[in-house]
């Protein structure tokens, strides 16, 4: 379900919302539609950001890697605390696994999907 909800922007920031829009090939709709939900993400999670890929858009850590690879590193490591584990590597802080993980609670299927791409991109690589 949704709900149409009625905007009022200046003329400048309505502009510069058109170009990018077009230049990315999408609806001013669409283009909103998609602020408004990262931004939300954002507020509910201030150190996840949102970044453009071959794979399309996905969620980030800010200064980081992006929260599928913190997710999926985490779940490789076999001990008692992989979040520590992962943090004491050095290349994440703790607050950053947490961060991550506290992510992917909330948008589970994303992130999973996220990592299953990468791991059928791997296998498919590995047979060429």
């Amino acid at each position: 379900m949704s709900v149409n909800v009625s905007v009022r922007l200046d003329d400048g920031l309505a502009e510069r919302l058109r170009l990018r829009s077009r230049a990315a090939g999408e609806s001013l709709s669409d283009r909103l539609l998609r602020y408004a939900e990262e931004g939300a993400r954002r507020d509910e999670h201030p150190m996840i950001t949102f970044r453009d890929g071959p794979t399309g858009r996905r969620a980030g850590l800010i200064g980081g890697p992006d929260v599928w690879e913190v997710v999926m590193w985490v779940g490789e490591l076999d001990s008692a605390d992989p979040a520590a584990e992962l943090a004491a590597d050095g290349v994440v802080s703790r607050t950053q696994v947490d961060a991550a993980l506290a992510y992917q609670a909330v948008y589970p299927d994303e992130i999973a999907a996220r990592i299953e791409l990468h791991r059928s991109e791997t296998a498919l690589a590995r047979t060429r």
